[in-house]
């Protein structure tokens, strides 16, 4: 079974700026949008299980782990990275495409389903901001932080000791289960030691807010595609509330379980992930044909 590639051997660019890539196995394609603070790694024990059968296109998005900074003038508000996504879908002509999002990347997709939604054939949102809950309570202080020089850089120094990262102000929140050293080194070196990275984080931020993520709820009854909710019952940061609140207001959507976790289902309990995402998948695709 092909592996993901844990380095981005891949890119593109865009107006905006590059964004680097990987891109494995063959077939339907499904596109990955990770969240605030981590990278493409994110998905890495889930796109094995898919890469059989899919092709999967894993990108580093500009949310603080990725390498290459984006243009001085890129818009990294959050319409601005959804206009992004939606240009990169173009770039590698990419139809009839599976969107799967989590955390701050579900809100993103969100809003690329709601205003961009031309290359999509469906929707998969794991636990993810949403409505009023953009950004969650806990990681607000980040986005205060954003307006204030220097401030995102005096917050995050202190993760350069691993200890602290399973700490609710690092990743204690986010994952069950513990995430190697290797793979938050990853997820945290490119803010923790570049300035234009930094930068980039504290555009994004500083253009947060729950306006869009409300905006994309009222326009839900408007996105006809099928739509898979995979949802952690026991995570604290996105209740399970909100998963059923976006059940109801799309027109085809169907809620999912996933015990044993927290927000990073990738990293909790890939398998499952992986079987909802390629079930989901070939039914609607299936459905879709008929």
């Amino acid at each position: 079974m092909a592996q993901a590639t844990e380095t981005p051997d891949r890119e593109v660019r865009l107006a905006q700026g590059t964004i680097r890539y990987r891109d494995t196995g063959s077939g339907p394609p499904i596109v990955f949008v990770h969240g605030l603070l981590v990278n493409g790694l994110l998905w890495r024990k889930v796109v094995p299980e898919l890469s059989g059968d899919f092709r999967c296109v894993v990108p580093d998005w500009p949310l603080g782990s990725h390498d290459e900074p984006m243009a001085p003038e890129a818009d990294l508000s959050p319409p601005g990275v959804a206009r992004l996504i939606s240009e990169f879908l173009t770039a590698l002509d990419l139809e009839e495409v599976t969107l799967v999002g989590n955390d701050t990347g579900g809100a993103l997709c969100q809003l690329v389903a709601t205003r961009h939604p031309e290359r999509l054939a469906r929707l998969a949102l794991t636990p993810c901001d949403a409505y009023d809950n953009f950004l969650p309570p806990l990681f607000r202080p980040l986005q205060w932080a954003a307006r204030a020089p220097g401030a995102i850089y005096a917050l995050t120094q202190p993760m350069r000791v691993r200890a602290l990262r399973r700490l609710p102000i690092g990743f204690g929140l986010l994952s069950k289960h513990p995430i190697e050293d290797a793979i938050t080194d990853a997820y945290l070196s490119p803010v923790l030691s570049r300035r234009a990275i930094r930068r980039d984080v504290e555009r994004f931020l500083s253009g947060i807010s729950t306006r869009y993520t409300l905006d994309a709820a009222r326009r839900f009854p408007d996105f006809s595609r099928p739509v898979l909710l995979a949802w952690a019952p026991e995570d604290r940061v996105f209740k399970l509330e909100y998963a059923e609140r976006m059940a109801a207001a799309f027109p085809q959507a169907r809620l999912e379980l996933i015990e044993d976790s927290f927000t990073f289902v990738p990293e909790d309990q890939p398998r499952r992930t992986a079987e909802l995402i390629a079930a989901f998948a070939r039914e609607s695709a299936s459905a879709r044909a008929a």
